[in-house]
């Protein structure tokens, strides 16, 4: 099936640390544009890396076993603890932690347990209702479903999310 011998680096340590020295040496302002941008690229970057296993997964360049370990060592490269003297920093690395948290689940289940059947947009609304209900556990499970359907090509109403 694959040739994992052929060995494709999605993710490294040092390319995390690339972004977090320069969040460091950076004024960093959420209310500036290029701050804002400067998040926004640290955060995409990680996701396009999820991607990409997701791609050679899908395109049998690696199988589901090297697929699962890549999202997860993805995952812990950019979960891990960050340290910074600035608290406002540290918070604004945790905002983009957190937001990526989703991303890694619902790479994983599509990995292991496929695609949710369902409506993306149905996740969704059942997300924010359980959010409403300060029921994270339950809102992260229907956005985790949801990925898992725009992983596999549905769209995603942009409206519905704002």
């Amino acid at each position: 099936m694959t040739d994992d011998d052929a060995v494709e680096t999605f993710y490294t340590d040092e390319r995390w640390q690339n972004w977090l020295d320069r969040l460091a040496e950076e004024e960093i302002d959420p209310e500036n544009e290029d701050s804002a941008r400067l998040l926004l690229n640290l955060q995409d970057d990680a996701a396009i890396a999820v991607v990409k296993v997701l791609a050679a997964f899908d395109e049998d360049r690696i199988d589901e076993d090297r697929a699962v370990e890549e999202v997860r060592d993805i995952r812990d490269i950019v979960l891990a603890d960050v340290e910074f003297d600035d608290e406002d920093k540290v918070m604004l690395i945790d905002g983009v932690q957190t937001s990526l948290v989703p991303v890694f689940y619902a790479a994983e289940e599509y990995l292991v347990g496929g695609v949710v059947d369902g409506d993306v947009s149905e996740f969704v609304r059942a997300a924010a209702e359980a959010e409403e209900g300060d029921d994270l556990d339950a809102a992260l499970g229907y956005v985790v479903q949801a990925g898992t359907r725009v992983i596999d090509g549905e769209t995603l109403d942009i409206e519905l999310v704002e």
